[in-house]
């Protein structure tokens, strides 16, 4: 395993939309690189789960159940993180919902709004609630985006909206709080090779009568490194642009995909 031992140490890592797989990885990946780390979401369950992960690991890790989409709840986990650890110094948006996959046109829209509340106006409403902290700490912000900004393929209009309008979010934050210190970037994976995923490719293969190996080698085949990320890739990439070797970046997208999209 890749080791950034000691990047994040003394630092405190909000994970909003912490669940299995990726968010699972952020919080490990925070915590073995020194951050101590709140895990904020809805099932107290998951998040009694990732926490135990990083005890196990000799780390720290607090949970806060959360309604991202209430400003209440919302605001009680800008307070309970604080009064945790003492500070904040980065927040990584990972809540996320996508879409039914059908074209935008023949979208529900009260689909899209719940999407737009979860997506994106989640990760407005906890910055606004932070960036006081993250101003006295001088922190930083990475927003989970997708490939979704730059591929084609169609049924994914909606979500394609929502986060496209997470990377104006970010270069807005990164505007208005980059002359206070504070960092706002992004970062885009492509296919995360996890449950979900997995899941997905297995009744792609069952519809087509094949194994399951063969859909991965089709997809994979479309990246420069004939392969799909793991969600330990994506965190990796958010313990850099949350750690001091990242001071000079902000306003950034970072692609994450194995090179399935050039960027």
């Amino acid at each position: 395993m890749i080791s950034h031992a000691g990047m994040l140490e003394g630092k405190v890592v909000l994970v909003s939309g912490a669940g299995p797989g990726l968010g699972r990885s952020l919080a490990t990946r925070s915590a073995a690189a020194g951050a101590r780390v709140v895990l904020a979401a809805r099932t107290t369950s998951r998040l009694e789960a990732i926490a135990d992960d990083v005890r196990a690991a000799g780390g720290e890790a607090v949970c806060v159940p959360t309604d991202l989409t209430d400003a209440a709840s919302v605001r009680a986990l800008a307070e309970q993180s604080i009064a945790a650890f003492g500070r904040v110094d980065a927040v990584v948006h990972n809540a996320n919902v996508q879409p039914p996959p059908i074209g935008i046109l023949e979208s529900d829209p009260d689909d899209v709004r719940q999407g737009i509340e979860i997506n994106l106006l989640s990760a407005l409403n906890l910055t606004r609630e932070l960036a006081p902290e993250l101003v006295r700490t001088q922190g930083s912000v990475v927003a989970i985006n997708s490939i979704v900004l730059r591929n084609q393929l169609p049924g994914y209009g909606s979500y394609r909206v929502m986060k496209s309008g997470l990377l104006a979010l970010a270069r807005s934050l990164s505007v208005e709080l980059g002359p206070q210190g504070v960092r706002v970037n992004s970062v885009a994976p492509g296919y995360i090779w996890a449950d979900s995923v997995k899941v997905y490719f297995e009744y792609q293969a069952k519809k087509r009568g094949v194994d399951a190996s063969e859909i991965y080698a089709e997809v994979a085949a479309d990246t420069d490194l004939r392969r799909l990320p793991e969600p330990d890739d994506i965190a990796n990439a958010v313990v850099f642009l949350a750690s001091d070797l990242a001071r000079a970046i902000t306003g950034q997208c970072l692609d994450v995909n194995c090179g399935h999209t050039h960027h």
